[in-house]
This record gives structure tokens, sequence and C-alpha cells, in this order.
């Protein structure tokens, strides 16, 4: 499957769905949404695939319509006071193959309207495996330091998500490293333009970026005990 880039098609939908955020209107726009949103995140995971591979084979893309990267349209509504029933963007996940869900380490694309985004590392992983990502901090700084200011990754990536207030139960409020070990998510975000999405060469240029992570990627996954 090749990748024509995310047309003006795609971004037309997401515009509409904001507009039109109701099950009756998606039910007679799903073939529209199948062509102009659906296939071409489909085909974009088809095509990163092989360049994920060279970066590390753990890290899976899996182009399949249901199951696999591609995140589902429906929103959970059902601890939410937003009852819009659809996501108005699309998104796809290429996360460690030993992970069940989204909790896992990976790479991560969002597209919508005016929130074109990709992303990578673990986002709210389990209270085990946050206890370990900050063992592994406190026991290797110089590691950690060497793989979070990585020229190539500080250049293109910035870390984002949520962090506790105060430092976690059992760790020094006084270590130097301390921002890193209040984090509850560790995740970098870049942020991309529309047009960047239309262009046909967007997963080799995205997979350019995710290889500048490789040893930000690797410490999370070495401090799960996980291959990368």
């Amino acid at each position: 499957m090749t990748f024509p880039g995310f047309g003006q098609g795609y971004f037309d939908f997401f515009s509409d769905l904001t507009l039109h955020n109701e099950r009756a209107w998606f039910t007679e726009h799903k073939a529209r949404y199948e062509a102009e949103v659906a296939q071409p995140l489909l085909a974009f995971t088809a095509a990163i695939a092989p360049l994920l591979a060279e970066i590390s084979p753990h890290i899976k893309a899996d182009p399949r319509r249901v199951g696999g990267s591609m995140f589902r349209i429906y929103r959970d509504t059902r601890f939410s006071k937003d009852k819009t029933p659809y996501k108005t963007h699309g998104a796809l996940q290429f996360r460690h193959a030993a992970g069940r869900d989204v909790h896992a380490p990976g790479f991560y694309l969002h597209a919508g309207m005016n929130d074109c985004v990709v992303g990578l590392g673990i986002w709210q992983p389990d209270g085990p495996g946050l206890q370990k990502i900050r063992e592994a901090i406190v026991e290797k700084p110089e590691a950690w330091l060497a793989a979070r200011d990585d020229a190539a990754f500080a250049e293109t990536w910035t870390l984002a998500g949520e962090s506790l207030k105060r430092p976690p139960k059992g760790f020094d409020k006084d270590h130097p490293l301390v921002d890193d070990l209040k984090r509850k998510d560790h995740i970098a975000m870049h942020q991309l333009s529309p047009h960047a999405f239309m262009d046909p060469d967007l997963p080799r240029q995205v997979a350019d970026m995710f290889a500048r992570a490789t040893p930000y990627m690797r410490f999370l996954c070495r401090a799960l005990d996980l291959p990368f």
C-alpha cells in the first residue's frame, strides 16, 4: 500500500465532524471516513513499518483495520461529561511488541484539524513500571542524562506529560534529578503542520525523527527490562 500523503479531504472531514459530532451524521458519512481518514492512516502505517524495523525490531506498525496501530474513532464517554461520540482527530500508536495497550513504550502520531503531532515514550505507565524507570534514573544518572540530553534528541523533541507536585515516596526531595523523578509520563512531542502531513515522504521524515530518539527509547525500555 503506497502512502499518498494525508489529503485535504482528511482535514475537511474532521472540520465537518467537529460541527456535526453525532451518530446520524457519521453514519451518513461513514464511507467518506473510510476513504479520507482510515485509508491514509493505514497506508501510513504500512509505509513506516519497514522503517521502524530498522530503528528497533521490537516496535511494531500493524496496518490491520481492527486491532492494529490505528486508534478507533469512537470516544469512550462512560466517565466523561463530554458525550460527543467521535474523536476529532486520527491517531496511530506503534508500540513495543511486549506491550498490551496504550501504556506500552512506543511511537505515536496524531493528526486533527489544527493539531498535528508525533510523539514517543511511555504514557502513564503502571505503578511498577514507573517505579522501575525512577529507580533506573537514580541508579544510572549518567546514562539517563546522556539519553535525555542527547543533542539529536533534544533538538527535535520536547519532553511533555504530567508530573507530581511533590517527589514520589521513597525518593530524596533534594535529588539533582528530582524533576525527572516526579514525572508520571515519560513522553516527548514534536509539532508538525497539516501541510507536512500532506507530504508523501512523511513516513521517512517521521521515521528519521523517531530514530533521533533511540537513546531515550533504549533507556526507557531497558529500565522496564525490555529489549530495544
